[in-house]
């Protein structure tokens, strides 16, 4: 069991309840408020907040939104901050709609279940901007964001979580689960790392993979009961083309609807974008403003099994695509031939190789990235700003550390022309953020 943190219990007590009123929500879908503590504005825990912000003791607390009055539980105290659990919506805040799922508040899947969509949408495009401000240094208009079709059923995969020690019709855990179920097969609970709550439906995940988990659950519970599963496992559950599957190697085929028009193939347990309703429209957006800088050729970095290369290939003379997974380069390369795209050249490799031989001219290429949660390799920035190409199209699922990485394309000399959200996982925090960056007038070599 992991070791419990001793409670600091200044400047509220273990449980202690408090009252305080919402301001606003953080970029991790948490409420955020505070409360006036007696000499707290001379204090050296204020030392680095500008003075508008010196409005009192900031605490966080999970699942409250703007406007709203609130009683909360504090749990932990921080050195500049406390959290706290909701114990009480004294105000509730016009926007605050029902959850659809029992489990919200206690599954960490979702942050925004309780808040309308259209909200959703809002705060999503404001936290953006907040980001550019503070980790960019950078005051620049985010477009609205780009809602996805469907705010609910929309996951094509889901990943759920099982722990054991040994097997047998008692269930005996591997970890601490304080849920009523002695085997939860699920996610994590809220605020944990280790505690697995049961998750029979997931509200997020589409009907054909809510119908099949729970075969799927059954069959866990048999081979668990018989002896199997000595140390637990994570399932895996994808539809693609009206069928499930929940094998990790299985092959399956996603169709991108217009206007890109593709039929994809790639191993279930392969990256590849969860909401399938909103990717012609995002796909089209990477291609549009790649093609919109002029260029005549194109790189796609972190290619995957070829999304955004073939979907943007008609619009460039040729296209050269790199992926470290050796199995998503050559379904990328399959994908070109299947849809008949001759233009196209796919390697395997770690990014930075891309730019090791390319004939494409800089002065003429655009690349697009989309890199991990935790944004581009430092190896790679350099080998893409030696390069030098004319427009950058940075796609990122976390837009922290995207806009880390955007200083460092603001000092190479590129311009932000465009910041264009796109909400592929309603009713959570997250979000894929779209920027477009060009190489500044005069510095192409």
């Amino acid at each position: 069991m992991p070791k419990k943190r001793k409670f600091i219990d200044q400047p509220f007590g273990y449980h202690q309840e408090i009252e305080l009123e919402i301001t606003t929500l953080t970029n991790r879908g948490v409420g955020l408020g505070r409360v006036p503590l007696p000499g707290l504005a001379s204090g050296p825990e204020l030392r680095d907040l500008a003075p508008a912000d010196r409005g009192g003791w900031v605490v966080m607390v999970p699942f409250t939104l703007p406007g709203e009055r609130v009683r909360a539980r504090v749990f932990r105290n921080h050195k500049n901050f406390s959290e706290a659990d909701p114990v009480a919506i004294l105000s509730p805040s016009p926007h605050r709609v029902s959850p659809r799922c029992p489990l919200f508040g206690a599954c960490g899947g979702c942050q925004y279940q309780h808040l309308a969509y259209a909200e959703q949408l809002a705060w999503k495009q404001r936290q953006v901007a907040e980001l550019l401000e503070h980790l960019a240094g950078v005051t620049f208009p985010v477009e609205p964001v780009v809602g996805s079709p469907r705010e609910f059923g929309y996951r094509s995969k889901i990943t759920p979580h099982f722990e054991t020690k040994g097997s047998g019709p008692e269930f005996r855990t591997g970890v601490q689960n304080s849920g009523p179920d002695p085997f939860p097969i699920g996610f994590l609970r809220q605020g944990t790392r280790h505690d697995i709550i049961d998750v029979p439906r997931c509200e997020i995940a589409t009907d054909g993979i809510n119908a099949e988990l729970a075969g799927l659950r059954a069959a866990v519970r048999a081979k668990v009961a018989a002896g199997g599963y000595p140390r637990g496992g994570t399932l895996l559950l994808r539809e693609a083309g009206g069928s499930v599957t929940t094998e990790f190697n299985a092959v399956i085929t996603e169709e991108i609807g217009p206007p890109c028009g593709l039929r994809l193939r790639f191993l279930a347990r392969d990256f590849f974008q969860n909401n399938p309703f909103i990717l012609p429209e995002f796909v089209a957006h990477v291609r549009a403003q790649a093609a919109a800088s002029g260029a005549r050729f194109l790189v796609d970095a972190y290619c995957g099994s070829g999304l955004f290369a073939l979907g943007s290939a008609g619009a460039f003379e040729g296209v050269a695509g790199v992926e470290i997974s050796a199995t998503s380069v050559a379904f990328a390369k399959e994908n070109a031939a299947a849809n008949g795209i001759v233009n196209a050249s796919f390697l395997a490799a770690d990014a930075a190789a891309i730019f090791a031989g390319l004939d494409f001219p800089p002065g003429e290429t655009a690349v697009v990235v989309d890199p991990p949660r935790r944004g581009c390799d430092e190896n790679f920035l350099k080998q893409l700003f030696a390069f030098g190409p004319r427009a950058v199209v940075y796609v990122s699922c976390d837009p922290a550390t995207q806009m880390r990485d955007l200083r460092l394309f603001l000092e190479a000399g590129y311009e932000l022309s465009r910041v264009q959200p796109f909400d592929l996982f309603p009713q959570t925090r997250h979000l894929e953020c779209v920027i477009t960056l060009n190489r500044q007038v005069g510095s192409f070599s």
